[in-house]
């Protein structure tokens, strides 16, 4: 098993924590890891990315060449653009339909969404609304990585006790609303896969 994996968005929408979550799967299904990132924490809705690779096998490099990625998860559809060049021919663009509107000459979300779907393998989730209706926007990266879960390679109980590890010190009520987004995203993705 080997996943190349490019996690974006911006600053505030929970990239870390979908990386975190994933990690802490692979690592209970005794897959090897590495992550790099880049975010800007000074700054609220600024670039944030990871590559990040799971393998049967070590991994030497913790970053991914273009043309290699199995799939990019975005949160912000803008964003998943700015990677594309990244992803295989036979690799998955899931992405959140909701634009963050951070720089002056943003694209109309008609150009985005023809170029999300020229794209062969792609799932489009609305991931604000599908968050709410799970009791929170703010599960919406939980949301995302539900859609993202059928095309792991990992168990959905593994990613769920991630969930459940990385939340568990904000009370079970954030624990059930994250695990109820993630369920609503991977509906979401099966459903249109």
């Amino acid at each position: 098993m080997k996943k190349d994996i490019i996690l974006s968005g911006v600053g505030g929408q929970g990239i870390l924590s979908i990386a975190a979550v994933i990690g802490l799967a692979a690592v209970k299904e005794d897959l090897f890891i590495k992550q790099s990132e880049v975010h800007g924490m000074s700054q609220q809705g600024g670039e944030v990315y990871s590559h990040l690779r799971l393998s049967s096998n070590p991994i030497w490099s913790d970053l991914i060449p273009e043309g290699i990625a199995d799939m990019i998860l975005a949160v912000e559809p803008l964003e998943a653009l700015r990677y594309v060049n990244y992803l295989n021919p036979e690799g998955w663009l899931i992405t959140s339909t909701e634009p963050l509107i951070n720089i002056p000459d943003y694209p109309g979300p008609l150009s985005i969404t023809s170029a999300i779907t020229g794209i062969q393998n792609h799932i489009l989730v609305d991931a604000v609304k599908t968050a709410r209706d799970a009791g929170t926007t703010k599960a919406a990266n939980m949301v995302m990585l539900g859609a993202a879960s059928p095309f792991l390679d990992i168990r959905e109980d593994s990613l769920i006790n991630a969930i459940q590890k990385r939340f568990t010190g904000k009370g079970e009520a954030i624990v059930e609303i994250n695990t109820e987004a993630f369920r609503a995203g991977r509906n979401i993705a099966i459903q249109k896969k």
